[in-house]
């Protein structure tokens, strides 16, 4: 049995779950500075404070993952992207910190206010921005990594960090229009489909750009049979996005929030045919960044026992915080 597959799959199931549950509330975050009232915001956050630290607990499990699963693959991601890694983990925490004083404070709400934007905003732009130096590749000599320090601020990740942002404050907004009181939720139909329409322009170019910045990639996109199986994403994108726009255009809120994260879906499907096997694209395979397959079974045993506890706790809280928030209403 390929165990070090198995773990490359549980990973980058974490990540993506991460993802798309983190990434709405950090588009939340990034949609703050948007809303009309005090009263606004004070929904928005509270729509999402049931369950923004158990969402946290994917991003846990997928960098601890890598770093006890993949040790060589960590040993050489993390010398390069330790600033952006640094600037989202205090990012992070700015937003940890908002959420517990924005609610006990008065004449300085402002500033925390503030603080949630900022810290959504730098998590999300610096998440965009690793994500686009992996895709770009990674300088690797022998078992280490032989780039620069500032080798991952390239026009290429940048926008990438720019994408990313589009897509987060998209799924926000759909999660807002599931939450939020009737009377608010009108111009967020509007927001979501602005901000739909930047992301597919985003995805048009990324996916005209990375051919471009990859050779690897070009190779493996455009060549047969590669190229007959790969055109079925675009294909798929494309439908998911005309369903998604015509759900918020006929105002159907939980329709497009699951579009959206299909959207999601169809993405990392294409992450991972464009480098599998890399981990470490394209420099290391997942078998050459293993551990032994003694820690791997051990730790697939521990795997096996947390995973469906972390799914049924995280199930369990958005189903018992499920539906519309009512004015006033809030769990802080």
């Amino acid at each position: 049995m390929d165990y070090a597959l198995i773990w490359y799959g549980l990973i980058g199931l974490a990540v993506l779950i991460y993802v798309v549950l983190d990434g709405f509330d950090l588009g939340i975050g990034i949609l703050f500075p948007s809303a009309h009232s005090k009263e606004e915001r004070d929904l928005m956050m509270n729509s999402i404070a049931p369950v923004w630290d158990g969402n946290e607990t994917w991003l846990v499990l997928g960098g601890g993952g890598l770093f006890a699963v993949f040790p060589l693959a960590y040993a050489v991601v993390m010398p390069a992207l330790y600033a952006p890694l640094i600037i989202m983990l205090l990012g992070l925490i700015l937003r940890g910190v908002s959420f517990e004083y924005r609610f006990r404070t008065k004449r300085g709400i402002f500033l925390w206010d503030s603080a949630f934007f900022i810290g959504s905003l730098s998590a999300t732009l610096m998440q965009g921005i690793m994500l686009g130096t992996l895709l770009q590749g990674i300088s690797v000599e022998g078992r280490s990594y032989a780039g620069g320090w500032f080798d991952w601020l390239t026009p290429f990740s940048l926008f990438c960090g720019f994408a990313l942002m589009c897509a987060y404050v998209l799924l926000g907004s759909c999660w807002l229009l599931i939450k939020l009181p009737e009377d608010i939720i009108g111009r967020y139909y509007g927001i979501a489909r602005r901000w739909g329409m930047l992301l597919v322009g985003c995805i048009v170019i990324v996916s005209l750009w990375l051919p471009m910045a990859n050779e690897l990639i070009a190779v493996r996109w455009f060549t047969l049979p590669n190229a007959l199986l790969l055109v079925a994403i675009p294909i798929c994108a494309s439908v998911c996005i005309w369903f998604l726009f015509d759900a918020l255009i006929n105002r159907l809120a939980l329709r497009s929030y699951l579009l959206s994260i299909v959207l999601f879906l169809i993405a990392a499907i294409g992450f991972a045919v464009s480098t599998f096997p890399y981990l470490v694209p394209f420099a290391l395979t997942y078998s050459e960044a293993a551990a032994p397959d003694s820690s791997l079974v051990f730790l697939l045993v521990g795997a096996a026992i947390l995973l469906p506890l972390i799914i049924a706790y995280s199930a369990y809280s958005y189903w018992v915080f499920r539906g519309k928030l009512k004015h006033g209403e809030g769990y802080h």
